[in-house]
């Protein structure tokens, strides 16, 4: 197979066909609601602890690294009891988080940044300086892209997908129907040797974090590839080969509209155990406080530490609070190796089946 070419953005094709914006009304009505349900959590800080995981649960599960949510939310507490993938699963939450602040501090995503962001996913796997890079059926070993192959192109690409990221007048069309191209083009110029389908993915939510479509990062496509990875790459292709951009435009989309209908269900019933818990513990124990409900929601599995460190409190407190609330039916006690773990299991069904 032949090297593709690659043009730089934007695209020389209609990205606002008739089929584009319908499709954009939808995922951008979903959206907002999604922005609105999202700002109704009191500390927005438990979804960002919990979705992130989850979506790097998910998007690691795309490159076939695979991780129980059990071993990932054990690993989230303590890095110590933590297998090779569930470490990847942390990484990749802790470069979202990065992601983030540089966003907020900065309010524009540059390749340095995403130089950055990359080093957690994948340290040790740098921009590629030699060529001999090319894309495999993981199946039948058959080459199906050669992506561009010298530094200095590699470099010229990145260079004007960051003009794209951040110059809103450089492609005068709506942000989230920039997401899906900056999308292809991050994956068409496969700038790393390794973890490019990862970072690619956290791309699409910082850039809608940055162009104020959400307040934090918690809609994720990963969970659509995945149940639709064939289309997927098939689109992604058909971009390269035949200009395919509104099909793979209306796809992403259509990706956003679901995601978004899907999260708002998540958090909804996130609020919902929220309320349980608050009225419960209120009535029957002496002592609730707002950071009590927080910590319990912030991980599905809880330590003593975290009650003495963000409490304030000795951790004979810490440990006697715990324990009501298990003895009570709230959490579950288990025991790993010396410690003992208090498991929100509400909490921890919901996001299995997110």
């Amino acid at each position: 197979m032949e090297e593709l070419k690659i043009h730089k953005l934007p695209p020389r094709v209609d990205c606002d066909s008739v089929a584009i914006l319908k499709q954009l009304n939808r995922a951008s009505r979903a959206l907002g609601q999604l922005k609105g349900e999202v700002s109704k959590i009191p500390n927005s800080q438990i979804l960002l602890d919990t979705l992130t995981l989850q979506e790097a649960k998910n998007s690691n599960e795309i490159e076939n690294i695979v991780t129980t949510d059990d071993e990932m939310y054990q690993a989230s507490i303590d890095e110590t009891v933590a297998s090779v993938t569930a470490k990847e699963a942390l990484n990749y939450s802790k470069a979202i988080k990065l992601g983030l602040e540089i966003v907020r501090n900065k309010g524009l995503i540059t390749v340095n940044d995403i130089k950055c962001i990359q080093k957690l996913i994948s340290p040790k796997h740098p921009i590629r300086k030699i060529p001999g890079t090319v894309l495999k059926n993981p199946k039948t070993q058959e080459v199906v892209y050669i992506p561009p192959q010298h530094y200095d192109e590699i470099q010229s690409l990145l260079d004007n997908l960051e003009r794209y990221i951040n110059e809103p007048e450089f492609h005068d069309i709506d942000a989230l129907i920039k997401m899906p191209i900056i999308h292809f083009q991050f994956e068409s110029i496969h700038p790393f040797l390794d973890g490019n389908g990862r970072t690619g993915r956290l791309l699409n939510i910082l850039y809608l974090v940055q162009q104020d479509l959400l307040d934090i990062p918690v809609l994720y496509l990963s969970s659509y590839i995945i149940k639709n990875k064939n289309d997927y790459y098939r689109l992604l292709q058909e971009v390269r080969t035949k200009d395919g951009w509104e099909e793979w435009i209306v796809w992403m989309l259509k990706g956003v509209e679901l995601t978004a209908k899907e999260t708002i269900i998540v958090v909804n019933k996130i609020k919902l155990l929220m309320d349980e818990y608050k009225k419960e513990i209120r009535s029957n124990f002496s002592f609730y406080s707002h950071d009590l409900i927080n910590i319990l929601f912030k991980h599905p599995y809880t330590k003593n530490s975290f009650l003495e460190r963000e409490l304030r409190v000795h951790r004979n407190t810490a440990s006697s609070y715990l324990n009501t609330l298990a003895d009570a039916g709230i959490l579950t006690k288990i025991k790993i190796g010396k410690f003992n773990y208090y498991i929100n299991e509400p909490l921890l069904n919901i996001l299995k089946k997110h």
